[in-house]
C-alpha cells in the first residue's frame, strides 16, 4: 500500500496537512523552482528533519503533494448514458491534466517516485472514475468495456499526448478516443 492511501491521524495527519499547505502556498508565493525545505519547514512549523524524515528529499516531498492534487474531488458527472457520460469525463480529464498545472503535478508525481507507487495511484484514481461511469452504465443496462479497455484507449493516449505532443491537443480529440472505445465495445 502506498503512503498515499494511508490517511494517519494524530499529529502525522497535522503534520502531513501543514507540509503540504507550505508547499503550495509557497509555490504560488516564490515559484515551485526556488521551494526548499528549510522555507518549507518554517513556513509549516516543522523541523527541516522532520521533512527530510518522512519524505527523504524535496522531490519526494513535492512529488506526494502532486499525487495529492491529481484526487479527483468529486464523482464524474452522471449525463444519463455511457456515450456521454466517458466523452463528458474525457474531455475534464484533458482539461485539468493538460493545464500548466496539471503538467507541473504529473512531471512532480513521477520525479519523486523510484518504486512507482505514485505511478500507480494517479492511476488507480483515473481507474476509480471510469469504474464509476462503467457501474452507472451497466445499471442502466447498457453495453460497457471494462475498465482497462477504456484506460488503453482513453487514458493512455491522452497522458502521452499531454506529456510527449501536446500541440493540437483538445476535446474534440479527447471525445473521438471515447466515441472509438465505445464503437469497440459495441462489437
Amino acid at each position: 500500500m502506498s503512503r498515499q492511501m494511508v490517511r494517519p491521524g494524530g499529529r502525522s495527519a497535522r503534520v502531513q496537512a501543514s507540509v503540504h499547505a507550505a508547499v503550495r502556498e509557497l509555490a504560488s508565493e516564490v515559484g515551485r523552482d526556488a521551494l526548499t525545505v528549510p522555507m518549507i519547514a518554517q513556513r509549516a512549523g516543522v523541523t527541516p528533519s522532520t521533512i527530510y524524515r518522512r519524505w527523504g528529499d524535496l522531490q519526494e516531498l513535492l512529488s506526494d503533494v502532486a499525487v495529492e492534487r491529481l484526487r479527483p474531488e468529486t464523482a464524474p458527472g452522471d449525463h444519463g448514458a455511457l456515450p456521454a457520460d466517458l466523452t463528458a469525463w474525457a474531455e475534464q480529464f484533458l482539461d485539468e491534466m493538460s493545464s500548466p498545472a496539471g503538467r507541473a503535478y504529473i512531471r512532480d508525481a513521477l520525479l519523486g517516485d523510484p518504486d512507482g507507487s505514485n505511478a500507480g495511484q494517479c492511476s488507480a484514481y483515473a481507474a476509480e472514475q471510469i469504474d464509476v461511469i462503467l457501474t452507472r452504465a451497466t445499471e442502466r443496462g447498457e453495453k460497457t468495456p471494462d475498465v482497462e479497455t477504456v484506460i488503453d484507449g482513453v487514458v493512455a493516449p491522452l497522458m502521452y499526448r499531454i506529456l510527449f505532443r501536446p500541440d493540437g491537443l483538445d476535446a474534440a480529440y479527447a471525445r473521438r478516443l471515447a466515441t472509438a472505445v465505445l464503437g469497440r465495445a459495441d462489437r
